[in-house]
């Protein structure tokens, strides 16, 4: 009975933040729309929003990077980010979609959290970015706050792999490895 007691009050303890995500492997991520913003264009050199959903993430491989707006999710992951420019994968069948939760931005950095996001549109056009002012993804898969997910997605749009906060090395190596082989299938 101490045990059990003990064990309750453990858990009492530990804050909701640490719970797990809600993406699960081999299925679709957990539908949700983004209308405040949503996918950021650029076209006729200007930049548009247009509203996005996770039902339109089937039809090429992805990996999907999930951070708050801030600089410090931003770098978490940045190892991938720099394998996936060196991968060189095929456009046509392969897209790294960025969702940026700029309700997890540090006040007053909304400017300029912004002009990041269009300066990485204008450099990577092929690559998705999608500008979450709600909050929306984050709450719906049910991701840590202020930190970085990634999301590895094959053609059908199901879960390959997932893992929240950095990656290590091996597993930026893992996640190329994995993207390789999807875009083989």
């Amino acid at each position: 009975m101490r045990i059990t007691l003990a064990a309750m009050m453990l858990s009492l303890l530990i804050p909701a933040s640490v719970t797990a995500h809600d993406l699960k492997q081999n299925l679709r991520v957990p539908a949700v729309g983004v209308n405040d913003k949503g996918e950021l264009l650029f076209q006729h050199e200007k930049f548009s929003y247009k509203n996005w959903n996770s039902a339109q993430l089937s039809g090429k491989v992805r990996v999907i990077q999930h951070i708050a707006g801030r600089s410090s999710a931003k770098q978490m992951n940045a190892a991938l980010i720099e394998a996936i420019k060196a991968a060189k994968l095929p456009h046509d069948r392969y897209q790294t979609t960025t969702i940026i939760n700029t309700d997890d931005a540090i006040p007053g950095t909304g400017m300029f959290v912004r002009s990041s996001i269009e300066t990485n549109k204008q450099q990577y056009p092929w690559s998705q970015f999608i500008v979450d002012s709600n909050g929306n993804v984050q709450h719906a898969w049910q991701l840590q706050s202020a930190s970085s997910a990634i999301v590895v997605l094959d053609k059908q749009g199901r879960v390959a792999f997932v893992k929240e906060g950095p990656l290590t090395q091996q597993e930026v190596t893992q996640v190329i490895a994995l993207v390789t082989s999807l875009l083989k299938s």
